[in-house]
């Protein structure tokens, strides 16, 4: 994960004490407040502008890339009864990697219903609105000012979700190809033998509505 903002726009109104902004959300205002970088995990097309599915995307509070163990470190992992040197436990049946090779813990599922002010550290930034589950279980999300997923997606930030594809013992990280690894920004993450493998784009979370 990256460890450094230059989002400017909306936030700059904050100001360096942290102190509320407004943006026109539909017809009515909501102010924001600046939080510590967060990071959601998220589903969906990226031309996307809104959709469904939001129950399924996942929220990192801390950054997990400094938190995560090298896949070079998985025997030790194993050895320690899949408890992380930073006190996350390691889930056989459902793990995730980052861009570098790192075994990461998982996201908080789902997302609160909420406003976030979310960037890709790129040239977009805006409000992602996520509504509470309707009576399908569904969580409808949308993006405001036309932005698309894409646009606050951080391209260097490459995660992915890994289960395995038969037994519960078939997908190990022990199958990773060391040598895949970097991932390119924008790639896709590579395939475990005996893996399920979901990609997630990840998004940077700056603010947060104060009702949030």
């Amino acid at each position: 994960m990256s460890r450094a903002l230059r989002a400017t726009g909306l936030l700059v109104m904050m100001g360096a004490l942290g102190q509320p902004a407004q943006a026109a959300g539909g017809d009515e205002q909501t102010t924001f407040r600046r939080i510590p970088t967060q990071f959601i995990a998220a589903l969906g097309d990226p031309d996307a502008i809104s959709g469904r599915g939001a129950e399924s995307w996942g929220l990192w509070r801390v950054d997990p890339g400094p938190r995560g163990v090298w896949l070079d470190g998985y025997e030790r992992l194993k050895a320690a009864g899949g408890v992380a040197p930073a006190q996350w436990n390691f889930d056989s049946t459902d793990w995730w990697l980052e861009e570098h090779g790192l075994i990461m813990e998982k996201p908080d599922f789902p997302v609160p219903p909420g406003k976030y002010v979310v960037t890709g550290d790129r040239e977009v930034m805006t409000v992602l609105t996520i509504h509470p589950t309707d009576q399908d279980g569904d969580r409808r999300w949308e993006l405001a000012n036309g932005a698309k997923l894409y646009d606050v997606t951080h391209l260097p930030c490459r995660s992915a979700r890994y289960t395995p594809a038969e037994s519960t013992d078939s997908c190990s990280p022990a199958a990773a190809q060391k040598t895949a690894f970097p991932v390119a920004p924008g790639a896709a993450m590579p395939p475990v033998e005996g893996c399920n493998k979901q990609d997630y784009a990840v998004l940077f979370v700056i603010g947060v509505a104060v009702e949030n």
